[in-house]
């Protein structure tokens, strides 16, 4: 009989400092390798972006990977979040980690199958279930967007952007970023 580890944020704790990035979903670790140039300056640009219009007027904050801890067994570490003071007040916990849902969530996908499928498909479902409003993937390989809205306890696909296309959401009144504007031009990929 074999046995299945069940990994929980204890564990993540006594990890080493390697520059990899550990996450547990549903008890299972994840480990994924440190992000290239393409990916990080894409997570830049939406974190820009987000800040920009807080800046001006726009509620919430803006976080780039920031630790949300769900459950003792459900701990990840999303590229990107915006997140309402209000819901900020009420999940930030003394530990400097966020212990609830973000309004939004983004992923910047990473090379290779199980890192998208984990984008894709795990980490969506995560989010879902505990309450994340929209997710955005974004893809610097194919420049563009797509973006899931809660619908009921899912996050369904409400419209994949790309180019001259303007990144909007209801949850971000006054919002817009050209899709276009997440890439580097000057570098690709």
């Amino acid at each position: 009989m074999t046995t299945t580890i069940r990994y929980t944020s204890a564990d993540l704790e006594a990890l080493p400092d390697d520059g990899r990035r550990y996450e547990i979903i549903d008890g299972e670790l994840y480990v994924a390798k440190q992000p290239t140039y393409h990916h990080q300056h894409a997570c830049g640009r939406i974190y820009q972006a987000l800040a920009n219009w807080i800046d001006g007027g726009g509620n919430g904050r803006a976080i780039v990977a920031p630790g949300v801890i769900f459950t003792d067994d459900n701990d990840v570490v999303p590229d990107v979040v915006w997140i309402s003071v209000a819901q900020l007040r009420s999940i930030l916990g003394s530990d400097g980690h966020l212990h609830g849902a973000p309004e939004i969530a983004i992923e910047v996908l990473s090379p290779g199958s199980a890192n998208a499928l984990r984008d894709r498909e795990t980490k969506r479902d995560l989010y879902a279930r505990r309450g994340v409003q929209e997710y955005w993937l974004v893809d610097w390989m194919a420049r563009r967007v797509e973006v899931y809205r809660r619908r009921e306890n899912a996050l369904e696909l409400a419209g994949t952007l790309s180019g001259n296309d303007e990144l909007t959401s209801p949850l971000l009144t006054g919002f817009t970023c050209h899709v276009g504007n997440l890439f580097d031009e000057l570098v690709q990929p």
